[in-house]
């Protein structure tokens, strides 16, 4: 059955799907390595690569959970558990570091960055970003932002936070840790991505999606009618997807900043990144991953 979303016609995830996935556990959150995703679970992180029915690599840790980061040839993984990060190895999955660091949302909501020769972290709800030099697996500067920022992303030369309290992004200089400017954005952005010559950010209390211009800073509004808590947003080559609660997946075209399609059905929150071409989605509450082509 194919149902009107926003006045736009939901197509089937599973029937568009060339590859599903069921894991036990809870799988949630995702990140891109060069030839597969990182997925959280219950207790541990998997690798999962496409066309392989189970995972590659399994690393048990405390309550994995955010946003996950790759570079530096390791795997960083925060702890709702420990408030702490855990570095793992891409190749042997063998855990090489705990760093003590804080969580600003130690329910896990929140996400890690790698860029300018450093991890990047939301650390204090109060308003803190951590920087981890990798070198040394230790917190080398804690920034003052705005309080109740909890989203990190590294892109066009810059660090990149949402405020969610503040409903703006701050743009954050690497070489001297100093905040750039503050851009007011949609109402409580949590989520966001970096790419296609902007920034994008998933703002939870009004469903729409803000693009800025990585150039001038200034900000486009996309309705996408996406209210909700939880959900996630990620940059392809071509396009920008959006997994949110009240829609599985819509895909906005960066060019023209109109939806290009929208799949289904609802299945709670999840996660979406893109890797060589394929779009995988998770949906923790029924244990299920899809991939899509992009």
């Amino acid at each position: 059955m194919v149902e009107k979303i926003f006045g736009q016609e939901e197509k089937s995830i599973s029937l568009s799907a060339i590859a599903t996935l069921h894991l036990k556990g809870y799988p949630d959150f995702l990140v891109a390595d060069k030839d597969g995703v990182w997925v959280t679970n219950e207790n541990r992180v998997e690798k999962l690569v496409f066309g392989k029915p189970v995972p590659v690599i399994t690393v048990s840790m405390p309550k994995p959970c955010g946003a996950m980061a790759v570079g530096f040839k390791s795997l960083w993984v925060a702890s709702c558990e420990n408030h702490s990060i855990y570095r793992i190895n891409l190749s042997s999955g063998k855990i090489e570091a705990i760093i003590q660091t804080g969580l600003a949302d130690p329910q896990g909501e929140l996400s890690i960055a790698t860029g300018a020769g450093s991890i990047w972290l939301l650390s204090q709800k109060e308003g803190e970003l951590s920087r981890i030099n990798p070198n040394s697996n230790k917190v080398i500067s804690r920034i003052k932002v705005l309080p109740e920022s909890f989203v990190v992303v590294f892109g066009f030369g810059s660090v990149w936070i949402t405020n969610s309290k503040n409903s703006s992004v701050q743009r954050i200089d690497p070489s001297t840790e100093k905040i750039i400017t503050t851009i007011s954005v949609g109402k409580t952005p949590r989520f966001l991505a970096a790419g296609l010559g902007g920034v994008w950010t998933l703002n939870q209390a009004d469903g729409t999606i803000s693009k800025i211009d990585s150039r001038t800073n200034k900000v486009t509004s996309i309705n996408t009618n996406l209210i909700g808590t939880g959900g996630d947003i990620a940059v392809g080559k071509k396009y920008v997807y959006v997994r949110a609660k009240s829609t599985m997946l819509t895909v906005v075209n960066p060019t023209t900043n109109q939806i290009l399609s929208r799949f289904g059905p609802k299945a709670g929150s999840g996660a979406v990144r893109v890797e060589n071409g394929h779009v995988w989605i998770t949906a923790h509450d029924i244990n299920t991953i899809w991939v899509i082509k992009e």
